[in-house]
């Protein structure tokens, strides 16, 4: 079985553009795979407990994991843990200095969660942080238009791995859904999947 857990980003939720059009690619070209995209927690703890718990539950199949922006950082963090691929889109490298800006009260556009970004957090998420990564596991597409996150940094930290510089764009990756049919690949799901589904 394989389950792909795709991330979300900082103030972000499964209703986001890329969720929703990552959900509709795998439904539709590999419907046999179980996608997983929750609403994480507020707190960087709870997101990780959380996602831990998601994968620990299913702990049979093959795990993927795709990452956007803070997404990404927790998505680098489970996959060397657990040892996994994963494909991050305008990762988050170190947000736990983005995230001094945002101290104090914050609502989630999606979820209309009130919730507070706390010194604690920021101290949480420095821990997460991982100094080495296995070069063969991870893809890492940015967009040098990226307006929120330094692109150079991602290119820096992950410059061992498979990059995808795309020019101009911005945060949100423009023309996302043409870069899918790229992470299916670097996922290798057509080895993966049932032979009725390929080429679908």
């Amino acid at each position: 079985m394989v389950n792909i857990l795709y991330i979300h980003g900082f103030n972000s939720s499964p209703l986001s553009m890329k969720a929703e059009l990552t959900r509709h690619y795998f439904s539709e070209n590999y419907p046999e795979i179980n996608f997983y995209c929750p609403q994480i927690a507020s707190s960087p703890n709870g997101a990780i407990e959380q996602l831990e718990n998601i994968i620990t539950q299913h702990s049979n199949g093959t795990w993927l994991l795709m990452g956007s922006s803070l997404g990404g950082y927790f998505a680098t963090y489970l996959a060397e843990k657990y040892h996994l691929q994963a494909a991050l889109i305008n990762p988050a490298v170190k947000p736990f200095e983005l995230l001094k800006d945002y101290l104090g009260d914050q609502i989630n556009p999606y979820t209309k969660e009130n919730y507070q970004v706390k010194k604690q957090h920021i101290t949480d998420l420095k821990l997460l942080e991982q100094e080495n990564i296995s070069k063969n596991n991870y893809l890492v597409m940015v967009q040098t238009g990226d307006e929120v996150l330094d692109y150079q940094q991602a290119v820096e930290k992950y410059r061992h791995c498979q990059l995808v510089i795309e020019q101009g764009g911005d945060h949100s990756f423009i023309n996302y859904e043409k870069a899918l049919p790229a992470i299916a690949l670097f996922f290798n799901l057509q080895s993966i999947v049932p032979n009725n589904y390929q080429n679908k």
